[in-house]
Formats: structure tokens, C-alpha cells, sequence
């Protein structure tokens, strides 16, 4: 049975990436990343929830030490009643860099040799490590130094996409947080719930053109 080590966050693009690969029968083995963000243990516990029920349990990496003292929103949550939040506000040095860096390492220490993640086409955060341009670049860095490969499935995908294939899976799309401003419940107004909000929007508009038909 192929295996794969699987970036696992408890958000929609990272858990539709989980169904398909266990639907094609990979042994999957899912890694969280504690990096310090105030969200961790709500994201620990839909991680723990919303994977499919037979996959293996996922394993929690604690990172955190390294942006320890960070003023990203990421990491020091808001008052969203008294603070004014800005993209610029939620970027997270080198976050993405260290993410692959780490999983490649911990994938090869397990014998296995793909890495899939959840990055989807889109940076509505404006996040200097999650352009096209830097996964590009590190399609480069990584084909130079070692064996193992990463490989995003909807790398090209929009977001509207992402929740068609998981509509189409039976993702728990309702139990999966991807927040970037609140810890608790989402909060709405960041970008990554808005671009969920659009997404699910216009997935439901793509559906019922599809049942008129």
C-alpha cells in the first residue's frame, strides 16, 4: 500500500486532500503543526474530528517555541472589538518554509517519500509564502536535496473548487476551522473567511445550475 504524510490543519483544503487520498486507498499519515497559533487546540480538535473515521490518528508536531515573541495575529490573537487587523498582521515569518522543511524530514524519517498539503491557488492573506511564485521555487529547492516530494492537489485549484470535491467526498465541511482572526468560532471578516464564504456560495450557485439541467 503506497503511503503519504498528509499537512493536516482541521481546515477544508487539508481535509478534502485526506478523503481523496483515502478514498484511492493511501495509507495516510496526518502531521499537525503547533506553531503558537492561538487557534491550536481548536484546530487540535477538529484535526482529531474531522478526518475520515479509519485513517489514521494524527500526530501533533510542537513547533511553537520558534515564534515565540511574534506579534503576528496568527500567533497573539485580537480583540476583534477593539483592534483593526490587517493582512500585513497575519503573516508568519518563514511559516510555510519551516512547514515543508519539517514534514520532509519527518516523512523520510518514517520511510515515506510524498507529502501532500492543502495549498490552494488562491492568497486572499497576501502571504509572501503562499504564492505560486514560492511554491514554484520550492519545487526547485526540494527536487535538489532529498527524495521526498510534496504534491498540493488543488496547487491550481480555486476555492470553489475545493468545496465541490468536497461536497462530492462528504466532507464535514460544517466541522472543519479555518480562521485566521478568532479561536473559538470563525470570525467571518478575515480572509480566509471570506474566500471560504465566497467559495461556498458560489459551490451551492454551480449546484443548482447543475440540478436545473
Amino acid at each position: 500500500m503506497k503511503k503519504a504524510v498528509l499537512l493536516a490543519s482541521g481546515g477544508l483544503d487539508s481535509t478534502t486532500v485526506a478523503y481523496g487520498l483515502f478514498a484511492d486507498g493511501i495509507d495516510v499519515f496526518p502531521l499537525f503543526f503547533d506553531y503558537g497559533q492561538h487557534c491550536v487546540e481548536t484546530e487540535w480538535g477538529r484535526v482529531n474530528e474531522v478526518l475520515p473515521r479509519d485513517m489514521r490518528s494524527p500526530e501533533r508536531c510542537d513547533i511553537s517555541d520558534i515564534f515565540k515573541g511574534s506579534t503576528s495575529r496568527l500567533i497573539k490573537e485580537a480583540n476583534l472589538w477593539q483592534d483593526n487587523v490587517a493582512d500585513d498582521d497575519l503573516y508568519v515569518p518563514y511559516r510555510t518554509l519551516l512547514f515543508f522543511a519539517a514534514a520532509a524530514a519527518r516523512a523520510q524519517t518514517l520511510g515515506i517519500f510524498d507529502v501532500y498539503t492543502g495549498f490552494v491557488n488562491s492568497n486572499h492573506a497576501k502571504e509572501i509564502d503562499c504564492t505560486a511564485e514560492f511554491m514554484n521555487q520550492m519545487d526547485g529547492l526540494i527536487d535538489n536535496i532529498g527524495p521526498v516530494r510534496f504534491t498540493s492537489p488543488f496547487r491550481f485549484s480555486s476555492k470553489t473548487t475545493v468545496v465541490e470535491e468536497a461536497l462530492r467526498r462528504g466532507v464535514p465541511i460544517g466541522r472543519t476551522f479555518s480562521c485566521q482572526a478568532a479561536s473559538d468560532f470563525p470570525c467571518g471578516a478575515c480572509p480566509n473567511c471570506v474566500e471560504r464564504l465566497h467559495a461556498l456560495k458560489d459551490a451551492a450557485v454551480v449546484i443548482s445550475k447543475a440540478q436545473v439541467d
